[in-house]
């Protein structure tokens, strides 16, 4: 399972990277930091979905709250067969579904995405709507630390939590870099744990490019007896698989030169 785990995520990261050098647009670095808490919800068995049925009622609903990392998103969706590959080739023209954020028109995808701050809110609402339904699917939030800036986000913790939101795992991509410096520079986050056990929330803390600590904790919400909405920061390395994007805040929103690909 690992090695296979790893061949999708490096798939993943060489398919991004071509795409958005190609069309010198999109976030490369925000992109490979998450990849392989993409690839362990959609490819180890975490989410249930169906490419033949997107809107299937039983499926699990996922948010990619940071939706500036939405190329990541596609490769894995085009993979899967919820569109044609074909459609990668036409990330950000006039001719394809694909944007650089993502939309809800595309196939796999549940809300647009891209302005930070309100996917926890959509997932919390998704997710009590579901308990009183009395249905069994689970609801899956990928954001961004940054978010955590925002008040909207900890307006969706409260709420989460006052409603015992079992049925809510949220992910925060831990790479400490927000758009132009790292985040304990800007406004510190930290103690991160501390805010969202006040919060009321079931809080865990693994290593985000770690396949087995993932599975470990993303495949047990499901059954668990715990009334608490789950929170699991995964700390990553923005532009995890590109060396010379790691750790420098400037490749946010940066495509690589001819002579640096």
């Amino acid at each position: 399972m690992q090695t296979y785990l790893e061949t999708k995520a490096q798939y993943v990261v060489d398919t991004l990277y071509k795409m958005c050098c190609e069309k010198r647009v999109g976030h490369i670095s925000s992109a490979c930091s998450c990849v392989d808490i993409l690839v362990a919800l959609y490819y180890g068995d975490v989410l249930q979905f169906d490419p033949n049925v997107p809107k299937t009622p039983n499926r699990d609903r996922f948010i990619l709250s940071k939706g500036h990392a939405g190329v990541a998103l596609y490769a894995i969706l085009a993979d899967l067969g919820f569109f044609d590959k074909g459609e990668l080739d036409k990330f950000c023209t006039e001719d394809g579904i694909l944007g650089g954020h993502p939309s809800a028109f595309i196939p796999g995808i549940e809300i647009g995405t891209g302005s930070l701050g309100y996917g926890l809110g959509i997932g919390s609402g998704m997710a009590l709507s579901a308990r009183l339904r009395r249905e069994h699917w689970m609801t899956y939030v990928l954001m961004s630390d940054g978010e955590c800036y925002e008040g909207s986000t900890w307006e969706a913790a409260i709420f989460a939590a006052h409603n015992k939101l079992n049925n809510l795992v949220a992910i925060i991509d831990r790479n400490y870099q927000g758009a132009t410096d790292f985040t304990e520079n800007a406004i510190g986050l930290e103690p991160l744990v501390e805010k969202w056990v006040a919060f009321g929330w079931d809080v865990q803390v693994v290593n985000g490019h770690d396949k087995t600590q993932l599975l470990n904790v993303l495949g047990w919400p499901r059954s668990r007896f715990n009334n608490k909405p789950k929170m699991i920061i995964a700390e990553t390395v923005k532009g995890f698989r590109v060396d010379y994007m790691c750790f420098d805040p400037s490749w946010h929103a940066r495509c690589p030169s001819n002579e640096q690909r």
